[in-house]
C-alpha cells in the first residue's frame, strides 16, 4: 500500500495491514454470526411452524375422528327400531252345532236297481244357522233302508261297521259337507247280529241320520 507522501516504513506498513486483516476477520465473523443466528432463527421458526402445523393437523384429525365417532354414534342411536310382532288374536272356538242348526238331505244315485246290485246313496249336511258351529262327524251320517211304508227297518250302514274315531269339524254358516254310502242289498241288525239275507224286489226308501237329526226319505226300487 502506498501513501501520498511516499512509502511507509515496513513496520508501520505491516501493522496497518494486520489491523485491516483483523477488521476484515472480525467483520466476517460478525457476518457469519449473523448468518448463523438468522439460520437458527429460521430453523426454529420452521420447526415451530412445523410443530404448529403438526399440532393443527393432529387437532384436525382428532376433531375429524371425534366428528366421525359422533356421526357413528348418531347413526347407531337413530337406527330403525326393531319391528314388533303383533300376534293375531286367536279366533274364538265355534259353538257346538245344535240339531236345529243342521239339515240333512239324502239322495239315491238312480231310481231303480236290479236285485243283486249295490245301490249308491249320498247325503249333504248343511249348517242352516247364521254362525259357524262344530260337530263330531267321526262316525259320519248313517244310511238306513226301510220298506216303503217305513214300518220295517231292513239295513243300517253302521250295523256291521264300527264307528270311526272322533273327528270334530267346524261348518261356517251355509257350509255343506257331503258323504256317500253303498248298500250291498242284504239285511242287517245292530252289532251285526243274526243272518244277513238278500232283500227281494220291491219299493223301498232310504233315510240319512246324524244323531237325532233325520232327513226326509228318498224312495227307490229293486227290480228282478
Amino acid at each position: 500500500m502506498l501513501e501520498p507522501n511516499g512509502p511507509l516504513p515496513p513496520e508501520i506498513y505491516w501493522r496497518r495491514r494486520a489491523l485491516a486483516i483483523g477488521v476484515i476477520v472480525v467483520a466476517l465473523a460478525i457476518v457469519v454470526w449473523l448468518v448463523t443466528m438468522v439460520a437458527r432463527g429460521g430453523d426454529s421458526s420452521g420447526s415451530g411452524a412445523a410443530a404448529s402445523s403438526t399440532t393443527v393437523a393432529s387437532t384436525s384429525q382428532t376433531s375429524s375422528a371425534t366428528s366421525s365417532a359422533a356421526a357413528s354414534s348418531s347413526v347407531t342411536s337413530t337406527s330403525a327400531p326393531a319391528s314388533s310382532t303383533t300376534s293375531a288374536a286367536p279366533e274364538p272356538a265355534a259353538q257346538p252345532c245344535s240339531d236345529q242348526s243342521l239339515a240333512l238331505k239324502v239322495t239315491v244315485n238312480q231310481p231303480t236297481y236290479r236285485v243283486g246290485d249295490q245301490p249308491g246313496f249320498g247325503t249333504v249336511i248343511t249348517n242352516i244357522s247364521t254362525a259357524a258351529c262344530s260337530r263330531d262327524l267321526g262316525a259320519g251320517p248313517q244310511f238306513l233302508v226301510y220298506t216303503l211304508d217305513g214300518q220295517r227297518r231292513l239295513w243300517a250302514s253302521n250295523d256291521c261297521t264300527p264307528d270311526g274315531p272322533p273327528e270334530v269339524k267346524t261348518l261356517k254358516a251355509g257350509e255343506q259337507l257331503s258323504y256317500k254310502g253303498t248298500w250291498f242289498g242284504t239285511t242287517s241288525q245292530p252289532q251285526c247280529a243274526g243272518e244277513r239275507l238278500p232283500v227281494p224286489a220291491g219299493a223301498y226308501m232310504v233315510v240319512a241320520q246324524l244323531g237325532s237329526i233325520r232327513s226326509a226319505a228318498e224312495p227307490f226300487n229293486l227290480a228282478d
